[in-house]
């Protein structure tokens, strides 16, 4: 907040909680010993008032376009690392922070150091490639092997056409880094004296010294002591003061007598200490010291570990906390001061008995693991490897008798099983004494099983599989240690395909090989089209120059609106008080629906949609009034003091299954049919019938939803700054709602941080809203949501229920297939409808199934209406057919890939299921070469020999084809406007409908521009999207985009060149800018409007006949992965693509798509999951408990390709859409991983058919790969 009342706006806010990176800064303070120390910290977590005696450096700070870059900055742009741009300056800063500790990085120190911060357009890869270019290797290749070799040297050259290159950038002539040009620590900083703030909730102390600190304690008992701050996070309403140790409270160390660390030390300082001790002790010496650096690698952030201290965690006593179980069983001790007294603790004691904010911890020690026969471990489970909370996690630790495996001590401690750590006393007591083999671990699982409690109501719930995990972790210990005593005590040895249990997966940074095919030769080398040009505000976004709408500079007046939502799922609005609010400092008004000067209420497609609820709230988040205030921290605040009497109506349900129990149905209900089912069935050997279901997913684009709404003062005129894909919709939804022309109310959009379809329809009620207040008050009016009110507001990907019935052949051939598809569209209908038909439009992907019905029925529930989302229902029905066919495969026993294969269309002609004439030649020559790439035979029996000699690991291997409609089937929206215009000096600028969201739709409409026009792409800008240039635009969806922008911005462009022609033929010596002098002086008009007149396209539901889409863009992806049978973790380690994009006007923009799309539909298939509370309160907002993909679930190998000699002749110079299509390929990981998980039950004797849905969790893998764990939890659970 401080940063933007400062004009420094590159430092982006984007989650208010340390969980995304967006707000990276460097921080940096003087130590006496190490003189200046640098952190990457997250903003967002802190206090203003803790940054005394530390200087900061933002994006800014480091260089600018108008200035000098610096190479970080200019790396990561000409990398391709920056598409929407929100997370580029957190990225930075992250980097530009490790080269100031270390200018010679490896690729683990930047996989570290990177691990915090999230993207949600890139994939991670060109971001990773362009800061691998700071690394001391000799690596220049970028399809180079990991041992540093070029892929020619390996004789495994990426291609074997002249044609085709894998070189998506060039370092040329790149910045070098040069460390003498850093900043230097300013010597005025160098300060100790106490520091005493008093603030309207809080007073914040920072002591001098230890003595001041102690002394200040005893004054003021009660007050909280803050370091790191993350914890806590956001200061509350509690008046009390705060007092704010030195992080430098006492570190010393003294590795062979144990580590003695302050209170005040953070976790990245404890790590290097303890790297440090393990180097200098050995393995055998360091046990302890080795298990909590395992343990810490995965703890948090970079970022948090170096805000986090080691008191705060402990003090804190979340069992969430993985190292209060590992530091309980190393019997580390705590010293503590307390109301004046001088105490020492164990861990587990102080954890169970104290109350922990208000003491003091002034050092943990921790004794090294230094004796030949004790033996001590720590284990995890999170959704996700790295910075997520662990659902459970472990510390244990055994001592034996000299010389011998009895037992002397046993030590086993859980977190995330209770409300505090936990003990297995009994366990531990009954197991000393014992000898450790086979009949000491059925003993002490069937203890543990009875002992660790984990009760249904527990938050969180997953009671079965957290059971489950406290069998396993124990099991894994026990094969660890009977893996040392083997060579002590010569034990019986471990069977061998046990061993790969031991081994966690291992994070690595990704590596790439890409491939396209460059433009002819004949081609001008000043044609820029078909070449793989940086994204044209990459280096603005890298310097945090780019202006996104939160950016803007506040206008004098400006207020700010805070929303205020329904708590109840499905009730009457008794009455609303907003009496105490209005009461509040510096609020101005309360707004609802009496306040609305137009329509309260419109019809969507002859359904009703209210802006604010009036009557009836339908959903937990409904909005049913704002609070307009001087700042958001006042609307905020005065939000939640609304009292609003709701009485409780029935029903009140939210899911599929509820809804079909309720026969709660949106209208219209789908069908589509060709061929003859009952034929089909009767023809078949086999007749399958099975369901799947797909969970929901949410955008969390990095940038929340909001707007700047101006009230100008005359006739009634707006202007809007809004985060808008259909910035005409918006237009169209204010004049509504205020009930004036939409000709007096201009949308500007400049950029997006990210959409994927979540800023079509919610944003144009938010934009309602602070119009209203605009309207009402006469000021300017914010709206910023806050990340948790966005995913509670706005919702996401709609979950879908696919119930099939299928017969097929002995040899896997489909003959029928009846499939009904329900859909969640949550209390109302938004685009839910439009979805269901995506999905049925799409239920035959890339197989000809002669005999095939599909029905489509949205459910109705109380839950926020679920929208519009990368793919529409591409994906879900997509899935839900390859699903049809995995499971087939299964039942005949047939590899699925097979199966696939041969119901695949090969014809050179083919009709879908609604009768659209096309060519699957380029799908299938995608297919085979995807097959080829991934060398996916070999792999086939690489992945069976694997299984065979590993038990409690199995991997998994799965392709699919692609054939995805591009454009939308309601024909209207297939077209494209835009005004090119033509300054005297020669410059031109475009505006267009489309809206730049970080999928490059500038960059390529310039390329267009520039190949016509002849002039080079830096003559040629786009300002922003307007309704004022540009009218009545279509949303920027369907992966359009390009096609309508492109044509739209070809015909303007064209229009001026038939107009210079004459000129050109009479002056063919002139320059382009006297060309356009002279135009102008010949009184020709440089400015021309463009449009693009799509094709019809629609469908009739009837007759299920129609052309639903422009074209199909094809392609084939082919996954590998493993799991761990024994966690439910899972690692993915290498994903083939093979993408038909027929042209690529840029190949480095459609890479990058692909590679975004596709980490997407990781999240969506394997790791992201919403979940609900019995009220139907979204419990998964935010980033610590909604987790998105982060480097660490990138598959270490992950190659694209793009199809060469792929033609196109519907689109702008043959190319395709390409933003949604690629969210499809995440579900081969759902497949592989079932494949893997089916590989473990036929080892166990169990069916290779098991339900399984998506996502594919760490628990539901687990709890799939059944074995005597999880057959004892379910006993008794």
């Amino acid at each position: 907040m401080i940063l933007c009342s400062v004009g420094l706006t590159g430092t982006k806010y984007g989650c208010g909680g340390g969980g995304c990176g967006a707000c990276t800064v460097m921080v940096s303070r003087y130590d006496p010993i190490q003189e200046t120390v640098h952190w990457s910290v997250t903003a967002c977590l802190q206090p203003i008032c803790s940054l005394h005696g530390a200087a900061v450096v933002t994006v800014e700070g480091i260089g600018s376009t108008k200035t000098k870059l610096h190479p970080v900055q200019e790396r990561i742009a000409k990398a391709h690392g920056s598409q929407c741009g929100f997370c580029t300056p957190g990225m930075v800063m992250s980097m530009y922070t490790l080269l100031r500790n270390n200018p010679q990085p490896t690729t683990e120190d930047i996989r570290e150091t990177l691990g915090g911060n999230l993207c949600r357009c890139t994939g991670y890869r060109p971001i990773i490639d362009g800061f691998k270019t700071f690394c001391n290797t000799l690596i220049s290749c970028q399809n180079g092997d990991r041992n540093g070799k070029c892929c020619m040297e390996n004789s495994n050259s990426h291609n074997n056409e002249s044609d085709i290159s894998g070189e998506l950038f060039s370092m040329d002539n790149v910045l070098p880094l040069d460390p003498t040009q850093d900043l230097i620590f300013p010597p005025e900083l160098l300060v100790t004296e106490r520091l005493c703030f008093q603030g309207e909730k809080v007073r914040w102390i920072s002591p001098a010294d230890l003595k001041d600190l102690i002394k200040l304690k005893a004054e003021y008992s009660n007050a909280p002591l803050l370091v790191g701050n993350t914890t806590i996070g956001w200061f509350q309403e509690e008046v009390h003061p705060s007092i704010h140790p030195s992080t430098n409270i006492h570190l010393t160390t003294l590795f062979y007598l144990g580590v003695t660390v302050g209170a005040g030390c953070s976790l990245s300082v404890l790590k290097d200490v303890l790297l440090q001790g393990i180097e200098e002790l050995g393995p055998e010496k360091s046990r302890v010291y080795q298990a909590l650096v395992q343990t810490l690698q995965c703890l948090a952030s970079k970022q948090i570990r170096n805000m986090a201290t080691i008191g705060g965690n402990i003090l804190s006593a979340n069992p969430k906390y993985d190292l209060s179980s590992i530091l309980a069983a190393a019997e580390c001790t705590l010293h503590i001061v307390s109301n004046g007294n001088a105490n020492i603790f164990g861990i587990y004691l102080y954890i169970i008995s104290h109350n922990f904010l208000f003491a003091i911890l002034f050092f943990l020690i921790a004794n090294p693991c230094a004796l030949q026969w004790e033996f001590v471990s720590a284990f995890r489970q999170a959704q996700r490897r790295e910075f997520s909370f662990s659902i459970v996690n472990s510390g244990m630790r055994v001592t034996f008798r000299h010389d011998s495996n009895v037992v002397e001590n046993l030590d086993i401690f859980y977190g995330g099983v209770g409300p505090t750590l936990v003990k297995a006393r009994h366990t531990c007591k009954e197991l000393m004494g014992r000898k450790w083999d086979e009949k000491l671990l059925v003993v002490g699982t069937q203890l543990l099983e009875e002992e660790i409690y984990v009760p249904p109501t527990a938050p969180g719930g997953q009671e079965e599989y957290r059971k489950a995990l406290v069998l396993s972790f124990f099991f894994k210990f026990y094969m660890q240690v009977t893996l040392e005593l083997q060579q002590k005590v010569g034990m019986n040895d471990l069977p061998l395909e046990y061993l790969s249990a031991l081994k966690p997966f291992k994070n690595e940074v990704p590596q790439a090989n890409h491939s396209f095919q460059l433009v002819p030769e004949t081609q001008s080398s000043n044609d820029p089209v078909g070449r793989p040009n940086v994204h044209q505000a990459a280096l603005q976004q890298a310097t945090g120059e780019a202006v996104y709408y939160d950016d803007i500079p506040s206008v004098k007046g400006e207020l700010f609106v805070s929303m205020v939502t329904s708590t109840r799922a499905h009730a009457k609005i008794i009455s609303i008080d907003a009496s105490m609010a209005l009461a509040m400092s510096g609020v101005v008004t309360f707004i609802s629906a009496k306040d609305v000067p137009g329509q309260n209420r419109r019809l969507w497609f002859n359904n009703p949609e209210e802006l604010f609820a009036e009557e009836e709230v339908i959903c937990v988040g409904q909005i049913i009034g704002a609070i307009v205030a001087e700042t958001r921290e006042q609307a905020k605040r005065a939000a939640e003091q609304v009292d609003i009497t709701y009485e409780d109506i029935q029903p009140v349900f939210f899911t599929i299954e509820e809804a079909i129990e309720h026969q709660s149905f949106f209208d219209p209900k789908r069908k589509l049919e060709r061929g003859n089912l009952e034929e089909g069935f009767e023809k078949a050997d086999h007749i399958l019938e099975g369901e799947l279901y797909m969970g929901g997913q949410e955008h969390f684009y990095m940038e929340t939803q909001g707007l700047i709404a101006i009230p100008k003062g005359e006739a009634g005129e707006l202007e809007l700054y809004v985060a808008s894909q259909h910035a005409a919709y918006t237009q169209e939804v204010v004049g509504i709602t205020l009930g004036i022309d939409s000709n007096k109310i201009t949308c500007h959009v400049k950029r997006l941080g990210g959409g994927f379809g979540g800023k079509v329809m919610k944003i144009a009620s938010l934009s309602a809203i602070a119009a209203t207040a605009a309207y009402k008050t006469g000021r300017a009016v914010r709206c910023v949501l806050e990340r948790e009110d966005d995913m509670l507001i706005t919702s996401g990907r709609s979950p879908f229920l696919g119930k099939y019935k299928v017969g097929y052949l002995n040899d896997g051939t489909i003959l029928a297939a009846d499939i009904t598809y329900y859909s969640n569209g949550g209390c109302t209908l938004d685009e839910s409808s439009f979805i269901m038909e995506k999905a049925l439009l799409h239920m035959d992907n890339g197989y000809k199934i002669p005999n095939l019905r599909g029905h489509g029925l949205v459910c109705k529930t109380y839950l926020p209406s679920y929208t519009a989302f990368r793919g529409f229902g591409g994906p879900q029905g997509l899935t839900i057919i390859e699903s049809v066919l995995h499971e087939v495969a299964a039942r005949c026993g047939l590899p699925a890939h097979q199966v696939r294969d041969i119901n695949m269309y090969k014809d050179e002609k083919c009709y879908t299921h609604h009768k659209q004439l096309f060519s699957p030649h380029d799908m299938v020559r995608c297919w085979n070469e995807c097959l080829e790439k991934s060398d996916y035979t070999h792999r086939c029996l690489s992945i069976k020999q694997f299984n065979a000699h590993n038990h409690w690991k199995k991997r998994g291997i799965s392709i699919v084809p692609l054939k995805f409609g591009i454009g939308f089937s309601k024909g209207f929206y297939n077209q494209g406007a835009a005004l090119v215009n033509i300054y005297k000096d020669g410059s031109v600028l475009i505006s267009h409908g489309g809206t730049e969201m970080g999928q490059g739709i500038n960059t390529k409409a310039i390329q267009i521009a520039s190949r016509i026009l002849k002039v080079p792409m830096s003559s040629i800008h786009i300002k922003e999207t307007c309704t004022g240039n540009v009218p009545n635009a279509a949303p920027s969806a369907a992966s359009f985009g390009t096609d309508a922008v492109g044509m739209a911005v070809k015909d303007g462009c064209e229009k001026l060149m038939r107009r210079l022609e004459p000129l050109i033929k009479k002056h063919p010596q002139f320059t382009w800018q006297q060309l356009v002098v002279e135009a102008y002086c010949q009184k020709i008009s440089l400015s021309a409007t463009g449009f693009f007149m799509g094709p019809h396209t629609s469908v009739d539901w009837e007759k299920s006949d129609g052309n639903a889409y422009y074209y199909f863009t094809f392609g084939a992806c082919c996954s590998e992965v493993e799991i761990d049978c024994l966690t439910g973790d899972h690692k993915n380690i290498r994903t083939d693509i093979v993408m038909d994009v027929g042209r690529s006007i840029n190949p480095a923009l459609d890479v990058g798509q692909v590679e975004g799309g596709f980490v997407q539909g990781i999240g969506l298939y394997t790791i992201e999951e919403l979940q609900f509370s019995p009220e139907g309160v979204l419990l998964t907002r935010g980033p610590s408990r909604y987790k998105i993909p982060a480097l660490c679930d990138i598959p270490p190998q992950l190659n694209v390709h793009l199809l060469r000699n792929a033609d196109n002749p519907h689109a702008i110079y043959s190319s395709k859409g390409i933003g949604e299509p690629p969210v499809f390929f995440g579900c081969t990981l759902f497949f592989a991983i079932k494949e893997a998980i089916a590989a473990a039950r036929r080892e166990r004797g169990l069916s290779e058919s098991f339900p399984f849905s998506s996502p594919a969790t760490a628990e539901k893998i687990r709890m799939a790969c059944e074995d005597c764990f999880t057959r004892m939890v379910g006993e008794h659970c």
